[in-house]
């Protein structure tokens, strides 16, 4: 078996470069809460949903037809992105319009979108 060219040989510690990080590493909760905003976006039927608001706020019924699920299965999906303040609604009369939470939410999606699309 060939050696591996991305290890490292070297035994020198680059204090400099870890002190930086040192100052600046969140503790393990913000670590926590991170990996579950990543987890929670990271299923297939919740990043339709995410795509579908990221282009126009909609109602359920909306999503389910652009998705073509329950409006049941939709609904159980937006409690769980609302509840992580991923998404948020507005009620109008009767109905309930769900949107991106904030622009830091829009962001996060697009550029992972952009990220994946990206052809070098």
């Amino acid at each position: 078996m060939g050696r591996n060219e991305f290890s490292c040989d070297c035994n020198i510690i680059h204090q400099d470069a870890v002190d930086k990080v040192l100052k600046k590493i969140p503790d393990e909760n913000t670590f926590n809460r991170l990996a579950d905003l990543f987890k929670l976006i990271g299923d297939t039927t919740r990043c339709k949903i995410l795509f579908a608001l990221d282009q126009q706020e909609m109602c359920v019924c909306d999503l389910a037809n652009v998705l073509n699920m329950t409006k049941s299965s939709i609904s159980h999906q937006l409690a769980v992105l609302r509840r992580s303040r991923v998404v948020r609604c507005r009620k109008s009369g009767k109905e309930v319009y769900y949107t991106l939470d904030d622009e830091h939410i829009v962001q996060l999606f697009e550029i992972g979108l952009e990220h994946i699309n990206h052809k070098d």
